[in-house]
């Protein structure tokens, strides 16, 4: 079944301007495509424009053509859509429609009114294939991010639909599961013969497997249409905004020169030997600085232990302080306890045992107001904190809560603004904006209130590199000059590597490590417990036949940082 963009063009009802810019693209049926670029680049509109939702469900002006399966989409209803293109949305939360996972899986084969007796062992089969079969009696929203995100991708997967769509499959998932789920979708492009449509900032995450061909968006129009070899070995992504894949930053940090014959989107088929001598070389010239971290706690937890049923704790435990201007990361799978450690910290829950001490006062005697003084917590999704309508009154919300004068607050509003790249869509309503801007907005609005202690939830979840790096180098200057403690709960090892310096790491409510980060990314056995893998850039300095992989990964941090700051 073929697509077929022919000049086509879309504008959203509130903007002035086209999203979408005589896009010209075809999709031949079988293959496995991605698209890619940064925030705002246009490339979920493209998703929207397939499933439907342009224009049945968002409103706005449509010019051009899109065919699928040979038919001008301009005559489709929303039924027509959905017989030929199954959607993993995501917003995984805006997609459930059943009460229990298993409803939710078993949607799509109701509508088909497929007999009860077929439907059961369709739905625990799927369940299984995504490791949901325990699970088909829970609530949807009572899972982890990475549990929600499988029950949308199992309630596609019963469907009988020739093109699978995902927008941002892999936002709220583990490393381990990241792979597991990228393994699973080009199983059902081999063995199914499906069209496949992946939408995602995680290049390196979706090159895990091979795809056909990787398309490259900017402000609405397409840049490039290339092999992954072809582009990796270009400089589209650099240009455009895009993470490389670690392996290759490392690569041209040893001033390597890629080239395309060499495989260079997958480092298992790469071709080392032409760059071991230089890469070698870099490593062993580059002096390696260690920094004394601060030995004031600014938060400790004490045994802390916490049920959310009274049966089964989801943090079992559990202790670890966080000193005065560090930047630390809490890492381990979903549901593993990294989120509840939050609502703990926040007061939204409270333990069942132990303590929490921040700045020498037991939070146990501090209301919650009084907690968001000097603690200020950026929720996974954004949609769960935003309550405005405007992007300005969003962000200056706390301030005007704290009874900051008006022309102050335009002020900080701006400042926060332009650091976080969004000064020109402050007159913007949010629902203009696209999931990973919206994430920048709830960063801000917490920023603004300048907390002495941030944690951050998922920060990169649907951000491009390029937004992300640029806020988290004004947060790193933050946590350098101002002294703010930094917390981040992240599956994204990459952040995680170029901007924490100590890593606590959680398996099944347990704390199974606390230590430095490089320590830590070098234990492969320690990750494994967690759902993380080992990063390229480890799997890279193994393939050198170096030992001191720590070292190697701390020469690459060094050398990262250094590029940004120039």
């Amino acid at each position: 079944m073929q697509i077929e963009f022919s000049n086509f063009s879309f504008q959203y009802k509130a903007l002035d301007k086209p999203t979408l810019k005589n896009i010209n693209l075809k999709i031949e049926k079988g293959e496995k495509i991605v698209i890619i670029g940064a925030s705002g680049s246009g490339k979920s509109t493209i998703g929207r424009c397939l499933n439907g939702l342009i224009p049945h469900a968002i409103k706005g002006q449509c010019s051009g053509q899109l065919k699928i399966a040979g038919k001008d989409t301009s005559t489709f209803e929303m039924h027509h859509y959905t017989e030929h293109v199954g959607t993993v949305l995501q917003d995984t939360d805006s997609q459930f429609v059943g009460l229990t996972v298993g409803e939710d899986i078993a949607f799509a084969l109701e509508n088909q009114c497929t007999a009860t007796a077929d439907m059961y062992p369709i739905v625990k089969s799927t369940a299984q294939m995504v490791e949901l079969a325990s699970l088909l009696n829970a609530s949807p929203q009572d899972l982890s991010g990475g549990q929600k995100q499988r029950v949308s991708l199992a309630g596609i997967l019963v469907d009988d639909v020739d093109v699978l769509l995902f927008d941002e499959p892999l936002a709220a998932l583990d490393p381990k599961t990241s792979k597991k789920t990228i393994e699973i979708i080009d199983q059902l492009h081999r063995d199914a013969d499906k069209t496949i449509i992946i939408i995602e900032h995680r290049l390196e995450d979706v090159l895990h497997r091979d795809v056909d061909r990787i398309i490259l968006m900017d402000n609405g129009e397409i840049v490039a249409d290339m092999s992954p070899d072809a582009l990796l070995a270009s400089s589209l992504l650099t240009a455009h905004g895009i993470r490389e894949p670690l392996y290759l930053s490392a690569l041209k940090s040893a001033n390597c020169t890629i080239a395309a014959e060499h495989n260079p989107a997958n480092l298992d088929k790469l071709s080392l030997y032409q760059y071991k001598d230089k890469l070698l070389e870099w490593f062993h010239v580059t002096d390696l600085q260690t920094q004394e971290p601060s030995q004031t706690p600014l938060l400790t937890l004490s045994e802390l232990t916490y049920s959310y049923n009274g049966e089964v704790n989801a943090v079992d435990d559990v202790s670890f302080s966080v000193k005065k201007g560090e930047f630390v990361s809490i890492l381990g799978k979903n549901g593993s306890g990294k989120s509840t450690l939050t609502k703990l910290i926040m007061g939204v829950v409270k333990p069942d045992l132990g303590k929490i001490i921040l700045n020498d006062k037991d939070l146990a005697e501090l209301s919650i107001f009084e907690r968001s003084q000097a603690v200020g917590v950026v929720m996974q999704n954004p949609n769960h904190m935003i309550s405005h309508h405007m992007i300005f009154d969003e962000i200056a919300f706390g301030l005007r809560n704290r009874g900051v004068d008006e022309q102050l607050i335009e002020q900080k509003v701006l400042q926060v603004l332009t650091l976080c790249g969004l000064k020109k869509y402050r007159h913007w309503p949010i629902d203009a904006l696209s999931y990973g801007q919206k994430k920048r907005v709830t960063i801000a609005s917490i920023l603004v209130l300048e907390p002495e202690l941030l944690i951050l939830d998922e920060p990169t979840a649907g951000q491009d590199y390029r937004s992300y790096t640029a806020m988290l180098s004004f947060i790193k200057e933050l946590n350098t000059c101002l002294g703010i403690t930094v917390v981040i709960i992240s599956h994204d090892m990459h952040l995680v590597l170029e901007y924490t310096t100590r890593s606590i790491v959680l398996s099944d409510s347990h704390l199974i490590a606390d230590a430095p980060m490089t320590e830590v990314f070098s234990q492969p056995d320690l990750l494994a417990k967690a759902n993380l893998t080992t990063t390229s850039l480890y799997e890279l300095a193994v393939n050198l036949e170096i030992e001191n992989t720590s070292a190697f990964m701390q020469c690459f941090i060094q050398t990262e940082q250094a590029r940004n700051i120039a």
